[in-house]
């Protein structure tokens, strides 16, 4: 009587791969540690964690493991340094363009969707604002883009106008 093996079912000619004979590759699976079910299983009583300590107790496992920061009863890193200064979760920090580079572009309208083809911001990573590093020539329009006093007055002086 021939049997048929696993991988028989799974390649032979003419069986169509399905889910009633998909099987794990052999060695792949390794059945789970079922521990504390008896003296019969190796894994009984103490359930392979030995006699007391730190190891056999549940939570903090032992010196270097479980409990992160703990440095052993030594005053831990982030109580020993000072903490100075606050962080304002509510601060929006802009991406800076500066005038030339906007004087550079093609056109006479600047929005955030041009910046972002020009390659001057980067999407998703807080608003642009203008800046009056370099020289504007020509007149332009600046729409949805913050600008500082001094850029609005260079644009201004040359011909150009700043909305919202």
């Amino acid at each position: 009587m021939a049997t048929k093996t696993k991988s028989a079912a799974n390649g032979g000619a003419g069986d169509k791969l399905g889910l009633h004979n998909l099987v794990p590759a052999p060695g792949s699976h390794r059945a789970r540690r079922r521990v504390g079910r008896g003296p019969g299983s190796g894994l009984g009583k103490t359930s392979g964690k030995g006699h007391k300590g730190s190891m056999a107790r549940s939570g903090h496992g032992g010196p270097g493991g479980g409990k992160p920061h703990f440095e052993g009863g030594q005053m831990p890193l982030t109580r020993r340094i000072p903490k100075r200064g606050f962080n304002n979760p509510a601060r929006v920090e802009s991406q800076i363009v500066r005038l030339d580079a906007v004087a550079a572009l093609q056109g006479d309208e600047v929005t955030t969707e041009i910046l972002l083809a020009a390659g001057l911001i980067k999407a998703g990573k807080g608003p642009a604002k203008l800046l009056a590093n370099g020289e504007l020539t020509k007149a332009m329009t600046i729409r949805g883009v913050k600008a500082s006093a001094s850029a609005i007055a260079k644009i201004e002086a040359a011909g150009g106008r700043v909305e919202g």
